[in-house]
């Protein structure tokens, strides 16, 4: 694990990570920092907290959005695509071998 440090609004948060998911979790806090500076750039909301729960609600919004229509998640529907794309190379391959 290693330690980095995180600003979102100004502020620093330092957490733990692994340096695999070390540039993913950066992405995420840019993530997270854009969308509560949108909000609070806005003029409506005041207050971190508030501003925190709303970022929280539009990201949560995406996820689901994102979600298939029978509840699958992007990231299953690519696992399962790779499977039948694997599958088909599989059934295929023999017929490579005729032409």
């Amino acid at each position: 694990m290693e330690q980095i440090s995180l600003t979102i609004l100004g502020r620093e948060y330092r957490v733990a990570c692994r340096p695999e998911e070390r540039s993913e979790l950066l992405a995420c806090a840019h993530y997270v920092d854009q969308k509560m500076s949108a909000i609070r750039e806005g003029g409506k909301v005041l207050g971190l907290d508030r501003i925190a729960v709303l970022a929280a609600l539009q990201i949560a919004q995406e996820l689901f959005s994102a979600k298939g229509t029978d509840g699958a998640s992007m990231a299953d529907v690519r696992q399962r695509l790779r499977e039948l794309t694997a599958l088909a190379d599989e059934v295929l391959a023999p017929q490579e071998k005729l032409f």
